[in-house]
């Protein structure tokens, strides 16, 4: 067989693998933009709950605390606790990667409560 011959057996092949690999590309791609996504809302529950703890520490209201919260994790759920010297605030929210995949985040902060 000589070497044409060879090469037009195989011809589409690379069509063929590449159809075989794209989804798996574009999966792997997909996955790793959800992950930054969700860690990106991680540091943004955790920097919202250490700005409500200082608000309630300085006297401010649960409610502005939440606002807070709220403005930069939107669907996030927050709760507030004393003890002794200090108020701390843990923030709740779930993310998505995908439609499929659902991670629970959570942040605590606390402050030194210097409002009462």
């Amino acid at each position: 067989m000589s070497r044409i011959e060879r090469d037009q057996g195989e011809r589409g092949s690379v069509a063929a693998e590449l159809a075989l690999a794209l989804p798996a590309v574009v999966l792997a791609f997909l996955l790793g933009a959800g992950a930054l996504g969700a860690a990106a809302r991680q540091v943004a529950l955790q920097d919202a709950s250490a700005d409500a703890a200082r608000l309630l520490g300085r006297g401010e209201g649960a409610a502005a605390a939440a606002r807070v919260v709220h403005v930069a994790v939107p669907a996030a759920n927050v709760s507030s606790s004393r003890s002794g010297d200090l108020v701390c605030v843990t923030a709740t929210a779930e993310a998505t990667v995908g439609t499929l995949i659902r991670v629970p985040q959570q942040a605590s902060s606390c402050a030194l409560d210097g409002g009462l």
